[in-house]
């Protein structure tokens, strides 16, 4: 990250940055979730989130499987 920074002495630029800063993390999805609001009885819920973490991909999973895709 530092070879690739722009360095000042003072106020003069002494080398400008080169590239740019790649975000680190996973890749893009090729077909990404979109966020939606969906409100749900308190009882879907309370079952869904008592499976543990993963909860809203079960959800999904579960709506796919009830549409047949």
């Amino acid at each position: 990250m530092f070879r690739k920074a722009a360095v000042y002495k003072g106020d003069n630029l002494v080398r400008p940055a080169t590239g740019t800063l790649k975000s680190i993390g996973r890749p893009p999805s090729p077909n990404p979730k979109q966020q939606v609001t969906l409100r749900l009885d308190p009882d879907v819920i309370e079952k869904f989130r008592a499976t543990g973490k993963g909860w809203q991909s079960r959800i999904n999973a579960e709506l796919r499987k009830a549409l047949g895709i």
